[in-house]
């Protein structure tokens, strides 16, 4: 077992002092020491909301009057800004505490022999550089550019028709949600793609690593249960990816006659692409777990079959076996604490995916879900079904 000093050295998170953190460092929005997530929520979601709602308010645009569907029907404005911007921003420091907590895990746990140790520390120092270069977010930046070039014109766009003027065009309201709100919302969902990238290449490397995985260990993950918690550090984003859709089909039921009958199929669509997307950095892992398996199942295999035969020669046969080790092993015992040990390689998984990851990224997904679906249908009878599904 590696001591717990041992871990001193491990040192990764997905977020800290990336190109991203260190630009809002430089103009003062994350300060020297810590993420400042809070600052940032509140600073983004002012600057892309609050110039709206004036501009709305001074126009006789914000509630009603002036226009059939105000700003204030347009729920999808309102949770991008003052929700899902702030949520993408907050799960920095999610992710960071997750991956923090996480990755020394796997020296406290012994899961990292002597011979491997090394391999392992410069995979975290090889990701963390990876995740401080500068290309990649030349990428980003591009395909952002391109989104916000490509993206559909005010007049194809509904969220806008509040803005639109009299003599025509959609004035400085639909300038600033062009221009400013749908990009940085649309530049974040970017840099958590990723980060998402990131984590799944930092399991893919770390699986390659020659582990001391143990087949019967009792989280049925060979010791890699405690990657379970991974999603989690996604759970904001996926709040945030799910919010914003919702909002936007609670408006067409509102204002647009869509029954939410008609939603189940995209809300389902929604709830198995999360899960593919945000569990997929678990996937890496089933490579080495099926090859402990198999190897376990024939070990503890041959292991039980002997102790059994011996047993039985013994005490069925009346034989003498002489001092065999295997009979008086006390890690071993009776032939009923045998058998466990076998079962329990069986019982290995094939990927440390539990309920607790499949929870942190069902439930932020399907949750916003229930408020479109409480539009028509008893909040009673979505509750109950809802338990029913997760339990």
């Amino acid at each position: 077992m590696t001591r717990s000093s041992d871990a001193d050295p491990v040192d990764f998170s997905l977020t800290r002092n990336d190109a991203l953190m260190r630009a809002q460092r430089a103009i003062g929005l994350v300060p020297r020491t810590g993420l400042g997530v809070a600052r940032r929520a509140l600073v983004f979601a002012a600057v892309t909301w609050l110039p709206l709602a004036v501009w709305a308010l001074v126009q006789g645009r914000a509630v009603s009057g002036n226009v059939e569907e105000p700003l204030l029907a347009h729920f999808g404005i309102h949770v991008r800004a003052l929700l899902a911007i702030p949520l993408l921003i907050l799960a920095e420091a999610v992710s960071h505490g997750v991956t923090t907590r996480l990755m020394p895990q796997f020296l406290r746990a012994g899961l990292v022999p002597d011979s491997e140790r090394e391999r392992f520390l410069e995979v975290l120092r090889s990701t963390n550089r990876l995740r401080e270069r500068a290309a990649p977010w030349v990428v980003l930046a591009g395909i952002l550019i391109a989104v916000v070039l490509v993206a559909p014109s005010p007049a194809a766009n509904h969220e806008l028709v509040w803005t639109e003027q009299p003599a025509g065009g959609y004035g400085f309201a639909g300038f600033w949600f062009s221009w400013v709100l749908r990009p940085i919302f649309t530049a974040l969902l970017l840099v958590w793609a990723w980060r998402l990238v990131l984590a799944f290449l930092l399991c893919a490397r770390l699986a390659r690593l020659d582990l001391r995985l143990v087949p019967t260990h009792p989280d049925g993950a060979g010791g890699l249960g405690f990657l379970e918690a991974l999603p989690i550090a996604f759970s904001p984003v996926v709040l945030a990816i799910s919010v914003v859709l919702a909002s936007r089909w609670s408006h067409d039921v509102l204002y647009h006659g869509v029954h939410v009958d008609s939603l189940r199929m995209p809300m389902i669509a929604l709830g198995v692409v999360l899960l593919v997307l945000f569990l997929a950095p678990l996937l890496p892992w089933g490579r080495p777990l099926r090859v402990a398996k198999r190897r376990a199942e024939l070990e503890y295999g041959a292991l039980v079959a002997e102790h059994g035969r011996l047993v039985r020669r013994r005490w069925i046969l009346g034989e003498d076996v002489g001092d065999a080790p295997i009979l008086s092993a006390p890690e071993l015992g009776p032939v009923a604490d045998t058998i466990p040990l076998y079962e329990a390689t069986r019982k290995m998984r094939a990927v440390p995916i539990g309920r607790r990851s499949l929870l942190a990224v069902l439930l932020p997904a399907a949750l916003p879900q229930v408020v479109v679906l409480a539009i028509e249908i008893p909040i009673k009878d979505l509750l109950l079904g809802l338990l029913k599904t997760l339990t």
